[in-house]
């Protein structure tokens, strides 16, 4: 028993070693032609065949085994309606592309090099005959010219539920199973909206917080550094505050999340102030949840998912089975995690410019007020109350206002690098090795043309460090 538990778990091993997986997509258009590229982290087989009624491009991917979602590229003004994905078998990958019509097609696969993993290479040519062709060895007609370090991230997008495909029996005898997800763009553009940042003051009521030697109060201190905040904040174009609480009040931790929420909260921020026994202890710190909060906060939500609604990255758990509902959360506390490490590192690049931080790196522990799944969340320790030179500090308005500015310099260039769809910023972009014009048009849903046109470029070369207006 003992030695098949052991293949069985050397098996599963096995597979996921060895098998490929999606790591993105990047879809760039000249003329009538269109390029999807496929990136995988391992080298694989695939086929490709289309289907009519309605036409679809069907790419079978051999190995290859999807555990992280996909992110869709922007498919608006493409002859690409939706992309849906989904297993078949234990070890292929089924991609189905919707098309708005039949195309031709060509595809061919590229192997890993420098920079660059493997690739799958689809190239639909709109203008051409609609009897499809495929080519695994014909030369693409579109170039890409990238810089040279890694892409900026691209923004997840939303996975909603789609009908299964429908294969006409006289046309094909593979069977399409149901696809896991289907990602649909619209084609119309998203109104723009303001990014909402919550100000969490700490404390508050009859919870005083922390006490210095002369008798400030932390819950004082923290909702004055927060108001600051909120104003500058307000001052910032595209950009809201909302706070969690604006008077002397006691508010419940978890009902600070509640809040934040309900007022579609895009970051969450925490400010309190630090105390210990030996005064002499100093310096700003910076915190994010812990993995074990995150695992602990994952637990509590399952065990009463019928009462945690909309809580993973907008999608209600109370429908979803055990397994099904581990997994979005996984996702969604995952995509926060590393959100809020992001912006709690640059937070903290702020503070070092104010005055002595308590620690060179981003902490980690299990605040409640950070287990939101769905909203990158930071906790922001201004300083020790206890040591009675910082106690003087926090008490200065030109101080308080030092450190709400430091705080807004990271949420700002965190929303830099890391734009959300429909918001108003931002509108530069510095280009990252690994970029490419196309990429960058998809990363900002605006065309390649019009970042041509705003910034007077007359080919499609672009170079690290160049600052590109976007339109």
């Amino acid at each position: 028993m003992l030695r098949f538990c052991l293949s069985l778990i050397f098996l599963m091993i096995s597979s996921n070693v060895w098998s490929a997986s999606i790591q993105g997509m990047r879809l760039s258009q000249e003329g009538s032609d269109t390029r999807l590229v496929i990136d995988l982290d391992k080298a694989f087989k695939y086929q490709v065949f289309s289907l009519a009624n309605p036409a679809r491009l069907v790419v079978d991917i051999h190995n290859t085994q999807q555990t992280r979602p996909l992110k869709i590229p922007e498919l608006s003004s493409s002859p690409i309606r939706a992309i849906r994905h989904g297993s078949r078998g234990k070890d292929t990958l089924r991609l189905v592309l919707d098309l708005q019509h039949s195309v031709a097609y060509e595809s061919r696969t590229l192997a890993a090099q420098e920079n660059y993993p493997h690739r799958l290479v689809l190239d639909l040519h709109d203008s051409a005959p609609t009897k499809t062709a495929s080519s695994a060895n014909s030369t693409p007609r579109l170039t890409e010219k990238p810089a040279t370090i890694i892409a900026p991230k691209a923004q997840a997008t939303a996975i909603t539920k789609a009908p299964p495909v429908q294969v006409p029996v006289s046309t094909t005898n593979i069977k399409m199973p149901p696809p896991i997800a289907t990602v649909t763009k619209s084609k119309k553009s998203m109104p723009r909206r303001d990014i909402v940042i919550a100000i969490d003051p700490g404390h508050g009521g009859q919870d005083s917080g922390a006490l210095g030697k002369n008798g400030t109060k932390e819950k004082d201190i923290v909702l004055s550094i927060a108001k600051r905040l909120a104003k500058i904040v307000n001052s910032e174009p595209g950009m809201r505050a909302y706070l969690t609480r604006d008077t002397d009040i006691f508010i419940p931790l978890r009902h600070r999340i509640v809040k934040a929420r309900q007022n579609k909260a895009d970051m969450f921020i925490s400010i309190h102030a630090d105390a210990f026994k030996d005064t002499k202890a100093k310096g700003a710190s910076v915190f994010v949840l812990s993995q074990r909060g995150a695992s602990s906060e994952a637990a509590q939500m399952l065990a009463n998912k019928e009462n945690a609604a909309d809580l993973a990255g907008g999608i209600s758990l109370d429908d979803k089975d055990n397994m099904l509902a581990s997994v979005l959360l996984d996702l969604s506390q995952d995509a926060s995690l590393a959100a809020s490490l992001e912006v709690a590192d640059t937070v903290l690049s702020g503070l070092k410019r104010v005055g002595n931080v308590h620690k060179k790196h981003v902490e980690s522990a299990a605040f409640v007020v950070l287990k939101s799944p769905d909203i990158p969340s930071i906790l922001v320790e201004t300083a020790f109350v206890s040591n009675p030179d910082e106690e003087r500090k926090l008490n200065s308005p030109a101080h308080q206002n030092k450190i709400a500015r430091a705080i807004l310099s990271g949420i700002s260039n965190y929303f830099q690098r890391n734009p959300l769809p429909g918001t108003g910023a931002p509108q530069q972009h510095i280009v990252s090795s690994g970029d490419t014009l196309s990429t960058i048009a998809q990363r900002y849903q605006v065309s390649m043309i019009d970042i041509k046109t705003s910034n007077k470029l007359t080919r499609s070369d672009i170079h690290v460090g160049e600052v590109l207006l976007i339109p």
